[in-house]
């Protein structure tokens, strides 16, 4: 069995001695082989993604986690889709308590890269559910910000919107206040924004990889159903759950139809659709990137916050703050058997 020295590490050593897939042990900045894998279910696995790696960085790495009682056991360089650059994810057998999400990206800035810490991972080839929020996670844009454009009410409403994001406005009581604003608005350009809708870069190809690991797809959203059944036919999701908004004469009402989806109905519909798919928690998974997702990301088995705001990123489990949403991939297809030797 071969040993591969770190004892003074080069910033410009390649890791190709990293088998891509291979755990090594980690001790005293050397790596050996190892014959098994972690256990899924102990312990924390970290993921620095989405940067370029050498053994100076790793020793960072494993010094910021040891810092925090988190010492490497193991460590795996691992490449989820060729689309995506090779990632590395390091094992702490012992620890249990994950760090601030708001530390590990002040860590990951100096490094330029991202970091993220999971327990009990998702496996990406047994069958999951996957539930997201729509506007600025899904797609690029919020659509009520969009509307209030055409009725020329944008600041009114783009301000009471980042009060609800930001948690600091009851969600249900700001939507009513929005959607007033919007009276009037004419159906067909509600047709026009909703066939011109951004989607968020890398959500198709997740979706797709998903779908062919068998995986259930669905959003929930405090958007609204013309665009989220949109975004179902461009990116072949399951089901969606969203606003009805109420129309007379071909004009919007001013008025909201039916069951609020806010934060705790998110939640509800997720932890439903676990029930009616025969999920256990861990293969469940929860991305938005405001404060009314946070509640719904708790529930499921790993929540991620995508481009989210300071608070969201805190109360997450995880975060990807830049980038294409298929490094979500990182996160669920960490390379690990299901009887784990070490």
């Amino acid at each position: 069995m071969s040993k591969t020295s770190m004892a003074q590490p080069n910033a410009e050593q390649s890791l190709s001695t990293l088998t891509l897939n291979q755990w090594f042990s980690y001790q005293d900045t050397t790596f050996l082989p190892l014959n098994g894998t972690p256990n899924r279910q102990r312990g924390l696995f970290s993921i620095a993604f989405a940067g370029d790696f050498n053994s100076e960085k790793i020793q960072l790495i494993a010094a910021f986690l040891a810092k925090h009682n988190q010492g490497v056991t193991a460590l795996c360089q691992y490449q989820p889709d060729l689309e995506l650059a090779p990632a590395l994810c390091f094992y702490s057998q012992d620890a249990n308590q994950a760090i601030n999400p708001l530390v590990l990206q002040a860590l990951s800035k100096t490094l330029e890269c991202q970091l993220v810490q999971v327990n009990t991972p998702p496996n990406l080839y047994e069958p999951g559910l996957l539930v997201m929020d729509m506007d600025s996670t899904a797609i690029t844009i919020e659509c009520i910000d969009e509307i209030a454009r055409l009725a020329n009410v944008y600041d009114d409403v783009a301000s009471v919107t980042a009060l609800a994001m930001a948690g600091k406005l009851d969600f249900s009581e700001s939507l009513n206040q929005r959607v007033a604003k919007l009276e009037g608005i004419e159906k067909s350009l509600i047709e026009e924004l909703k066939d011109s809708l951004p989607l968020m870069p890398g959500i198709k190809a997740l979706c797709q990889i998903l779908k062919q690991h068998n995986w259930y797809l669905a959003i929930a959203s405090g958007g609204f159903v013309p665009f989220a059944e949109r975004v179902q036919e461009l990116i072949s999701l399951d089901e969606v759950h969203a606003n009805i908004l109420e129309f007379k004469n071909n004009k919007l009402t001013g008025k909201v139809l039916g069951t609020i989806v806010d934060a705790q109905q998110k939640a509800v519909i997720l932890e439903s659709l676990q029930q009616k798919l025969g999920l256990i928690k861990t293969q469940t998974v929860a991305i938005g990137d405001g404060a009314n997702d946070l509640v719904m990301m708790a529930k499921a088995g790993l929540g991620v916050a995508v481009h989210g705001k300071a608070k969201v990123v805190e109360q997450a489990q995880a975060a990807i703050c830049q980038g294409s949403l298929l490094q979500l991939l990182y996160m669920l297809a960490i390379p690990l058997n299901e009887e784990p030797k070490i």
